[in-house]
């Protein structure tokens, strides 16, 4: 019996053919092994496609899981993260123009005749023994910021939100490129059986001005094969689409409907051999099984109140940021490889002191509890958390400046994000940025270096790990400018 060839690292295919042996060991790597294993039978060729490509990780890994805490709509490092007191001095008085440059500026800020300095109205403070400082938004993260590392030099080109938040997501402004979370799927492979190895989550949010729309973009398997994307998780009704049996449908109804379809996917992929019919294969199965373990996991009721504390009242009320975290958490227990929680509203261009309190509110105690349940469970240590948004904000007031008020407009020269866990070298402030927090000064890390750096800690060589398409070695990194690992957050 002969195949058509097409490798699971090409976009397409040639003319030449192959033995169904050769196939199967070409197809080992990715869901060519998962959708023929399943069609024909062979349970270790499934445990071997599910495990990812048998040749990483690279090196031994630090990270096994990562929880990514998003706050869409780029908060203020100013009033979070990056501590400026020498701003009060400069209340009101224009930015020098030494200090912006040649900077890019939005339409939205590009017409002002003047712009003038507005310092944080919000009070810092040192946490903990590694003496970081930090706003007063945050008095909960404060209590545990010796675990985290803060990064105040990230920095990126992009300066729109959308093209930004695909860029720190997928390492490209432009979409179509597969995101963190299916590079992480495709390489690692899956941890469980039962759940997605990437789920994704929309939290609510109090703040309703200048709120960013989501799209599954952002957590795209882009040209990796369809079944890494993010699967979306809800806060209403059925926590996944369709997870329900419709009514007068039974759970053996199901299973012979299956059946029927998957013989139907079976004799397509034989005839036509197509890697996406296989994909259809797995994903049909892994929906089946998702209907009995994704209500278990979503039911915290079982959760004792010294759990349901840590994380505020908020963890109560499904959709919330603080529930949302508490099903992170849960997830990664049952091999949920990657999650990410997305809380929109952080766009302040006015009235931001008003609105970021709102924000804060909404997410701080939810960041304190999960990092604190994951070192309460001995995860955190294998557990990699972030927390950031696609870039900063400027120090200088978008519109009318008031001494209780004032906005601030997008800023992608510099912004601050923290990681904990996984191997991230807890108790550190890395990188410098100017008295205005408007340029870097010391220890720049550019999205991709952030990228590098992430992979590294759970065992991948950035470098090393591509995917080839449209005739490249692709990576998540690009492949224009080079990327580092930044030695410097690795414990």
């Amino acid at each position: 019996m002969t195949m058509k060839r097409h490798s699971a690292c090409c976009s397409g295919g040639d003319d030449r053919t192959m033995s169904r042996r050769e196939l199967l060991a070409q197809t080992g790597r990715g869901i060519g092994a998962v959708a023929l294993a399943s069609m024909l039978g062979n349970p270790r060729l499934f445990a071997e496609g599910m495990a990812g490509l048998p040749t990483l990780p690279h090196f031994r890994p630090r990270a096994r899981r990562a929880i990514w805490l998003f706050p869409a709509g780029a908060p203020s490092q100013i009033d979070t993260w990056d501590y400026k007191p020498k701003l009060r001095e400069m209340f009101a008085k224009d930015l020098p123009g030494s200090v912006r440059g040649n900077q890019r500026l939005t339409t939205m800020t590009s017409g002002q005749k003047s712009f003038p300095v507005a310092p944080s109205l919000f009070k810092f403070a040192q946490a903990g023994q590694s003496g970081t400082w930090v706003s007063e938004l945050f008095p909960w993260t404060a209590k545990v910021v010796d675990q985290l590392a803060v990064v105040r030099s990230l920095h990126t080109e992009a300066i729109n939100h959308e093209p930004a938040t695909i860029a720190v997501n997928t390492g490209n402004q432009l979409p179509g490129r597969p995101c963190l979370g299916s590079w992480l799927s495709y390489g690692l492979g899956t941890l469980n059986e039962n759940l997605p190895t990437f789920v994704v989550m929309t939290s609510t949010y109090t703040n309703k001005s200048n709120v960013q729309a989501l799209s599954a973009r952002m957590w795209s398997s882009g040209f990796l094969p369809a079944r890494h994307s993010g699967v979306s998780v809800r806060g209403a009704g059925d926590p996944v689409l369709y997870l329900s049996d419709p009514d007068g449908v039974d759970r053996e109804t199901r299973r012979r409907m299956l059946d029927g379809v998957q013989a139907l996917n079976e004799r397509q992929a034989e005839a036509l051999h197509d890697p996406e019919t296989g994909t259809r294969i797995a994903q049909y199965e892994m929906a089946f099984r998702m209907q009995a373990s994704v209500p278990e996991l979503t039911d915290v009721s079982g959760e004792p109140e010294s759990v349901l504390g840590l994380y505020g009242d908020e963890v109560r009320k499904p959709g919330t940021f603080a529930a949302n975290c508490l099903l992170a958490r849960r997830m990664i227990e049952r091999g949920v490889r990657f999650v990410q929680i997305y809380h929109r509203g952080w766009d302040s261009h006015t009235n931001l002191p008003h609105q970021h309190r709102l924000q804060a509110k909404d997410t701080d105690q939810g960041c304190y509890g999960l990092i604190t349940d994951l070192m309460r469970r001995g995860l955190l240590e294998d557990t990699l958390v972030i927390w950031g948004g696609e870039f900063g904000r400027t120090v200088y007031s978008q519109g009318v400046l008031k001494e209780d008020n004032y906005g601030r407009d997008h800023h992608p020269r510099c912004y601050s994000i923290w990681l904990a866990g996984g191997g991230v070298k807890a108790g550190t402030v890395y990188g410098e940025t100017d008295d205005f927090s408007y340029n870097i000064t010391k220890d720049p890390v550019h999205q991709r270096d952030l990228h590098a750096t992430i992979l590294s800690l759970f065992g991948l060589n950035h470098d090393a790990f591509t995917f080839r398409h449209q005739g490249l070695d692709q990576k998540l990194v690009g492949v224009e400018v080079p990327a580092h690992v930044v030695k410097g957050l690795l414990a």
